[in-house]
């Protein structure tokens, strides 16, 4: 079963609940509040390493457009 995110507009409490996917677009129960919280678009990040052995994001070079000053940041 897949992990979905929710956000309480209630409470604006955050949390992850492994559902069917039959039950995707209904609201749950916040566990803070107990109203119901709409869930919402997951973000996340995939590496794995180039040729050279460094890790280097997949899908695209993440890099190119990140402000920070160092990659300890982002702990690349």
């Amino acid at each position: 079963m897949p992990i979905y995110e929710y956000v309480c507009t209630d409470c604006d409490s955050k949390f992850e609940k492994i559902r069917p996917v039959s039950c995707a677009t209904e609201p749950a129960p916040c566990p803070t509040c107990q109203k119901d919280a709409e869930r919402v678009l997951s973000r996340f990040s995939c590496f794995t390493t180039d040729d050279s052995g460094m890790m280097a994001p997949v899908g695209g070079d993440a890099c190119s457009s990140c402000s920070a000053s160092s990659c300890d940041s982002c702990n690349m």
